[in-house]
C-alpha cells in the first residue's frame, strides 16, 4: 500500500488487488479467530463487522440470516442470534436496511427518513388508500394483545391469489404498511417464520427511541460510514449498495467523509472506477480463512464488486428453470484464504439426517488443498445443521475429488 499526491493536496492511496482483497476480508470479520465456543460477546463482534443479515426465506440448506455468522464464526448456538433479536435489551432489529435485514438497533433512528418517505408516498400495495380505516383498527388491536402475526389478526378478509408468492390477505398488507412507516417494528418471527408485529415501544429500547432524530443528510453518512466500515476499501457504488441508498443520498454523504477524513480516496489495481479506503481499515500481511459463503453473505451479494476482488463470476440459479442452472439451485462460494476457490450446490436433507452436495465446481486456480479443506469445513457445517452424513452427488468437476476428501474425513 502506498500514497501518491493527487490535485491539490489530496492523497490517493495505491493499492494491489491483492491488498484490496485482505482489507475487505477483514473488514467482514475473517481476520479474526474463531472462539473454539462462540458467545454472545463473539456474535456482537461478528455482527459489527457485516452490520447487516439479509433475511430469506428459501430455507434449502439453512435461512440466510444464520449463514454469515457460522461463516465467520464457525459452528454456534442459533439461540444466539434469537436472543440478540428478541430479548431485552434488543441488540439488533429487523427493517429494510439492506432488503429485510437484522440491523444494529441504534440504527432504528436512521431509518426515520425512510419510514417518513414510505409514509408520504404510500405504500406499493396502497392499502391506506383503499382501506384506511382497516389501518387504524389495526394499529389498535396490536396496541391492545400485543406482538401479533397477521393470522394472529386477520378477520377472514379473502386473500388474493393473482401472485405466485404473494398470497397476501388485506390484514398483511395494512401491517407491512406500518412496518415500512415504523409504526410497527418486529418483535420476532414464530416458528412459520411469521413477523411478530409489536409497537416500536416494546421492541426498541427506549434510549434509542429517545435519541433526537437526525436530518436525512446525518443519517445518510451514517449509512455510508457503516457501510465504509463493513467493507473497508470500496467504490461509491458499493457504499450505496450497502443499505441500498440512492446515488443523490450516497454521493453528498461520501463527500463529506472524505472530507473529514474518514474515507480516503484510492485507487484499486484494475478497478475501472475511483475506490475509498476507511482509515480504520485493516490490511494484514495474510488471511487464512475457511468458510462457505450463503448466496445473502455480504461479501458476495455485489456480484460486480465480487468479480472485480476475486475473478468470480457468481449469480443466484433459484429463479432459473433447471435446465438452465449452470451450477445449481443452491450455490455456495468456498472462501480458502482470501480467493474464492470453488463453488457447491448444497441441500440439507433433514429427514435423511444428510447434508446433499449436488454439484461441487473448482476454480481454474483452485489449490491442490481445496477438496480436503471443503471437505473439512462441510462436515463442520452438516454437524452444525445436526445432519450426519454427506453425499456427494457426481455432478461438477470437482465432485470426485471432494467425494474421495469427504470419506477420508469421515
Amino acid at each position: 500500500m502506498r500514497c501518491s499526491q493527487t490535485e491539490g493536496r489530496s492523497v490517493t492511496v495505491k493499492l494491489s488487488l491483492a491488498q484490496a482483497r485482505r482489507i475487505a476480508l477483514a473488514a467482514q470479520g475473517f481476520g479474526d479467530r474463531r472462539h473454539a465456543t462462540p458467545t454472545l460477546r463473539t456474535f456482537s463482534r461478528t455482527m459489527a463487522r457485516t452490520g447487516v443479515l439479509q433475511i430469506d426465506s428459501v430455507n434449502v440448506l439453512q435461512r440466510a440470516h444464520y449463514m454469515p455468522l457460522f461463516s465467520r464464526m464457525g459452528p454456534y448456538d442459533t439461540g444466539l442470534l434469537a436472543r440478540a433479536s428478541e430479548q431485552a435489551p434488543r441488540r439488533m432489529v429487523e427493517y429494510w436496511a439492506h432488503v429485510a435485514a437484522f440491523m444494529p438497533v441504534e440504527l432504528w433512528p436512521y431509518m426515520g427518513h425512510r419510514m417518513r418517505h414510505y409514509r408520504e408516498r404510500g405504500h406499493a400495495w396502497t392499502i391506506m388508500r383503499h382501506n384506511p380505516k382497516l389501518v387504524d383498527a389495526l394499529l389498535a388491536e396490536v396496541r391492545e394483545r400485543g406482538a401479533s402475526t397477521p393470522r394472529d389478526l386477520d378477520d377472514g378478509l379473502p386473500r388474493a391469489k393473482t401472485h405466485w408468492g404473494w398470497n397476501w390477505s388485506d390484514t398483511k398488507k395494512a401491517l407491512e404498511y406500518l412496518f415500512f412507516t415504523g409504526e410497527l417494528a418486529i418483535a420476532g418471527r414464530n416458528a412459520a417464520f411469521e413477523r411478530l408485529y409489536d409497537l416500536p415501544e416494546r421492541v426498541i429500547p427506549a434510549h434509542v427511541l429517545a435519541q433526537p432524530a437526525p436530518t436525512d443528510a446525518q443519517a445518510h453518512i451514517e449509512l455510508v460510514r457503516r457501510a465504509a466500515i463493513s467493507h473497508g476499501i470500496a467504490t461509491e457504488a458499493c457504499l450505496r449498495d450497502y443499505y441500498r441508498m440512492h446515488h443523490d443520498h450516497s454521493r453528498p454523504a461520501l463527500a463529506a467523509l472524505v472530507e473529514a477524513g474518514e474515507l480516503l480516496p484510492a485507487a484499486v489495481e484494475g478497478w475501472p472506477r475511483p475506490a475509498y479506503l476507511h482509515r480504520d481499515a485493516r490490511l494484514p500481511r495474510r488471511i487464512d480463512a475457511r468458510a462457505l459463503l450463503s448466496p445473502f453473505d455480504p461479501v458476495v451479494w455485489e456480484r460486480e464488486r465480487t468479480e472485480r476482488l476475486f475473478g468470480f463470476h457468481y449469480r443466484i440459479e433459484i429463479y432459473v428453470p433447471e435446465h438452465k442452472r449452470r451450477h445449481g439451485y443452491y450455490v455456495l462460494p468456498f472462501l480458502l484464504g482470501d480467493r474464492l476457490v470453488a463453488r457447491v450446490d448444497l441441500k440439507a436433507d433433514r429427514k435423511a439426517g444428510v447434508l446433499v452436495v449436488r454439484s461441487a465446481h473448482a476454480e481454474a486456480q483452485a489449490p491442490a488443498e481445496t477438496a480436503p479443506a471443503l471437505a473439512a469445513e462441510l462436515r463442520a457445517l452438516a454437524g452444525w445443521l445436526g445432519l450426519s452424513d454427506i453425499r456427494v452427488e457426481r455432478r461438477g468437476g470437482l465432485a470426485s475429488a471432494l467425494r474421495a476428501a469427504v470419506r477420508l474425513a469421515g
